[in-house]
């Protein structure tokens, strides 16, 4: 009898066992599909990129270009020995100012000094040569207007004076020639300035005409600066002469000098693609120096239909510089545009664009025409 009670009570824990098992497993694959189904949406949800929008402005009144440009002195000139010798004195250094004729060094020179004492001699020798031949010529014309000689030894006798007073000219342009080489024995400045470099010492040995020379001295006249920059060809029709621009150096911050600009090359570089140009500054207070770096600036009337972009919205493509429009759905179009100056955060647009489009600032390397993208404020461009 007790056998036969505990019978359907084991059925019943059994069947209790099953349901709550069935049950667990149902919870699990519920929760797992739960899961899954979530995890789907979050990687369909990543793999929609998001963008911020930025919307073209257009350019209004001039814009600056910044281009590098390199100083020079109005007026340089390096100072090289013109004669053989040693450096005796030099009586200048660098900065000094000197005037125009104003001696720099002294050299001496023995072997020029004893080469014109000896064209001296050679000269008073010729000298005195053709003022014997010149008296002799003299006595013999006499001597022909009374039948005394030949018409021949006469003629001998004029051309031995001229013989010897050609080679009297010759002597005296020797010693004129060596003259001026002595004098080559002081350095002067060619015209008012300052010495910017020297490299003569005292016992030196100088020679000239030799390629490996050094020059002596350097003196630069800096009353004015010359400034020279390269203008994209882009842009060398919207700089001309008598246009006034603005200098910057890296050891003025804050300050700026006028410069005018003077004259262009009229030519593009082949290499460079690019237009020389010369601009003129005073400098009376001799703040801009020689072979200083310098940045112009340049005021450009900006195009009528340019449109201003920042740089991080441009993508360069094989095809060249491309944008990404996104239309009020999130799909994207790229659109190749054609770019005009580069003004740091900002570049030109100088066609493709009509000025409504909403951009993307910042888009995916890999983005293409007609992919999705959610989209956010970006920095509205005014």
């Amino acid at each position: 009898m007790p056998e036969s009670i505990e019978t359907p009570r084991l059925k019943r824990a059994g069947v209790i066992a099953g349901v709550a098992a069935i049950g667990i497993v149902a919870i699990g694959i519920a929760t797992r599909s739960n899961a899954d189904h979530q995890l789907a949406q979050v990687a369909r949800d990543q793999s929609i990129p998001t963008v911020a929008i930025v919307q073209p402005k257009r350019g209004q009144g001039d814009a600056d270009l910044v281009l590098p440009g390199n100083i020079q002195a109005f007026n340089s000139a390096a100072i090289f020995a013109r004669t053989n010798g040693y450096v005796r004195r030099w009586l200048v250094d660098i900065g000094d100012t000197v005037r125009a004729g104003q001696v720099l060094a002294i050299l001496d020179a023995p072997d020029v000094d004893q080469q014109l004492a000896q064209a001296r001699a050679d000269y008073q020798t010729a000298i005195a040569n053709q003022r014997l031949a010149r008296t002799t010529a003299d006595r013999w014309d006499t001597l022909l207007k009374k039948d005394a000689v030949s018409r021949q030894e006469f003629d001998e006798k004029a051309g031995d004076f001229a013989a010897k007073s050609a080679v009297a000219n010759a002597q005296l342009a020797n010693v004129r020639r060596l003259t001026a080489v002595q004098g080559f024995e002081r350095l002067t400045a060619p015209f008012a300035g300052v010495v910017t470099s020297r490299s003569a010492q005292i016992g030196a040995l100088v020679t000239s005409g030799s390629a490996a020379s050094q020059p002596l001295f350097t003196v630069s006249d800096i009353h004015r600066i010359r400034v020279y920059v390269r203008v994209p060809q882009s842009f060398s029709a919207q700089v001309h002469p008598g246009q006034h621009a603005k200098l910057s150096v890296p050891e003025y911050p804050g300050r700026s000098f006028d410069a005018a600009l003077v004259r262009t090359a009229g030519a593009v570089d082949p290499q460079s693609g690019t237009v020389l140009v010369e601009l003129q500054a005073d400098n009376g207070d001799l703040a801009l120096k020689p072979g200083a770096y310098a940045q112009v600036s340049f005021a450009v009337p900006a195009g009528a239909g340019t449109l201003h972009l920042p740089g991080s919205a441009i993508l360069f493509r094989e095809g060249g510089p491309t944008v990404v429009t996104v239309d009020r759905n999130g799909r994207v179009r790229l659109v190749p545009v054609k770019l005009g100056r580069d003004q740091g955060k900002e570049v030109e647009i100088v066609s493709g664009l009509s000025g409504s489009e909403r951009i993307a600032d910042t888009p995916p390397d890999a983005i293409e025409t007609g992919d999705q993208v959610r989209t956010e404020a970006g920095h509205a461009q005014r």
